[in-house]
């Protein structure tokens, strides 16, 4: 493999896509929330501690944005509106729960390691 002296416009584009979305702190638990069938705006706010309404708002549009999550609305006295994932946003939940089993399996060895 050739190694060039810096990365492409795409693949920049592409880590600056990916640090807008999942460097947000509540963007990773929104994605699981929503994966995990919690897909109301007010089960959301009480499933994630410590999210305000303004940035569980912003994240949102941030995900439908970028395609990672839908939004239904469902027409009655009251509006009612559920999120769901897309196919990309169940492959990126996919890869963030990964990335959190490999973090519970090291901070494991460390816990072991020190006994």
């Amino acid at each position: 493999m050739t190694r060039r002296p810096h990365l492409s416009l795409p693949e920049r584009t592409a880590y600056r896509r990916l640090e807008d979305v999942v460097g947000c702190k509540w963007s990773a638990a929104v994605l699981g929330a929503i994966g995990r069938g919690v897909n109301r705006p007010g089960q959301l706010e009480r499933f994630i501690p410590g999210i305000s309404n303004k940035v569980l708002n912003e994240r949102l549009r941030k995900l439908l944005d970028y395609g990672l999550i839908t939004r239904e609305e469902f027409p009655g006295k009251i509006l009612r509106v559920e999120y769901c994932l897309t196919e990309t946003g169940r492959a990126l939940t996919g890869i963030i729960e990964q990335i959190r089993d490999l973090d519970e399996a090291h901070a494991q060895r460390r816990v072991e390691g020190s006994a």
